[in-house]
């Protein structure tokens, strides 16, 4: 059994720690500085560490290993290798070539993953990881850390259900020191007196209000689509993926009450006329709600204009807000005019999808260009200056046969600070839309009220 207090004093010796004064990446000004990479250079305490971690996790669920990059990587590969789990690399951000993926390894969907940290502060660079593996299909219970700073990190992520395990914490560390000589008396009380007055650590950027965003709109869609939010106390799009013509206009007169928009693929449609979007836009006034195409567009701006404007949709004359991949630059948004909202795709919900962090930056750029554009379909935060429009909403997180992932209302408001979420089968394949949509229009607006 290897002695944790015996290993910590001969790391310490490797300049782990170092005490004075240091200003941290957070801009809190700190009486000790934590860095354990030197650990990687040296194989017995590696390996003494490898032991210490896993003898941790040892009754918890895994199939696989993760370490946090950069300084954890050494540590996840001792541990795999000590153990014969498969080790899996999360990258600090992707490629922007090859596969581009985030994570690297083989492993399959519905796997346990233990994530590995050398120090763990505010919790920010483990959320992160967590949302990225866990956008893989992979499941995340428990994380072993070697250092904890007592700076709220550890709290945060038991507050969000996860069961964090730490080898020190560092009060455990600057008392094996006090008693071994290596500090005096002064410099504990300093440490403690810091850790007891908790320096704030901000994590995130906090979400702004409806009421915030509206203020910051320039197009009249944006600014519709806020009004009706809080007008009606919805921020729900239903996604009537429905083939019928009629059945779409009785469920718009059926649910329209509760949503925000009514979203459509209208080449779907197989009895699709005139007719149907005079009566669908009867509806909408009446029930107070907007007309969403999900055409996303993809093609060069000449076809895109044909596409909007022209054929039998004739899209241009009747809806609210359409969608547009960025594939083609941005003057091919430009050809929709002003007075459509455009949504552009940053991201999608699809397992396998192509649209890593590499693509979403550069739609995100684009879209903050153009002014037609009011936001964007994304998984994870816009900029405040764009509306987040999240798909692959449901009230469970299982996903299905086809790919699709889903995330509940709670998630997306709370992680993401979604402005609008999409449910489509939740509603329009539920035994009775009504209530469904009810449901979902009173949950997404409770999630909203939590995250501001």
């Amino acid at each position: 059994m290897i002695n944790k207090e015996k290993f910590l004093l001969k790391s310490y010796e490797l300049g782990i720690i170092k005490f004075g004064e240091f200003t941290l990446k957070s801009g809190i000004l700190s009486p000790f500085y934590v860095d354990l990479r030197p650990l990687a250079s040296s194989p017995v305490l590696l390996k003494e560490l490898s032991q210490l971690l896993l003898g941790m996790i040892k009754d918890c669920r895994h199939e696989l290993i993760c370490g946090v990059p950069y300084a954890a990587l050494p540590m996840a590969t001792a541990m795999s290798l000590d153990s014969n789990i498969p080790l899996i690399i999360k990258r600090k951000e992707s490629k922007n070539y090859g596969t581009k993926k985030m994570l690297e390894g083989i492993f399959a969907q519905g796997q346990y993953c233990i994530l590995v940290e050398d120090v763990i502060t505010s919790g920010k660079s483990l959320l992160e990881t967590i949302e990225e593996v866990e956008k893989e299909g992979l499941k995340v219970k428990d994380i072993v850390v070697v250092l904890d700073r007592q700076q709220g990190g550890k709290e945060l992520l038991e507050n969000k259900g996860y069961q964090v395990h730490t080898l020190f914490s560092i009060e455990d560390v600057i008392d094996i020191l006090y008693n071994h000589e290596f500090l005096n008396q002064s410099q504990v009380i300093k440490i403690k007196d810091f850790i007891k007055e908790k320096p704030k650590v901000q994590v995130s950027i906090p979400r702004l209000t409806y009421e915030q965003k509206l203020e910051m709109q320039k197009h009249p869609v944006s600014k519709k689509l806020i009004e009706i939010a809080l007008s009606k106390k919805t921020n729900l799009i239903a996604s009537l993926d429905i083939s019928k013509a009629q059945e779409i206009l009785n469920l718009a007169d059926k649910i329209g009450e509760y949503l925000v928009a009514i979203k459509l693929h209208t080449d779907i449609i197989s009895d699709f006329s005139e007719n149907f979007i005079h009566e669908l836009k009867k509806i909408s006034a009446a029930k107070n709600f907007l007309l969403f195409e999900d055409r996303k567009f993809a093609d060069i701006g000449n076809t895109q204009q044909m596409q909007f404007s022209g054929g039998i949709y004739k899209i241009s004359e009747w809806a609210d807000l359409i969608t547009s991949h960025v594939i083609a630059g941005e003057a091919s948004l430009e050809v929709f005019g002003e007075s459509t909202g455009v949504v552009t795709i940053a991201e999608m919900s699809s397992k396998g999808t192509l649209t890593d962090e590499n693509y979403k930056t550069k739609a995100v750029e684009i879209s903050n260009k153009i002014t037609n554009v009011i936001g964007c379909v994304a998984q994870s935060k816009l900029p405040a200056s764009l509306l987040l429009f999240t798909p692959g909403v449901n009230l469970t997180e299982s996903g299905d046969e086809k790919g699709q992932q889903f995330n509940t209302p709670e998630k997306v408001f709370s992680e993401y600070h979604t402005d609008f979420i999409i449910v489509g089968r939740g509603i329009y394949g539920a035994l009775d839309s009504e209530k469904s949509a009810k449901k979902y229009q009173e949950e997404g607006w409770k999630a909203y009220l939590k995250s501001i």
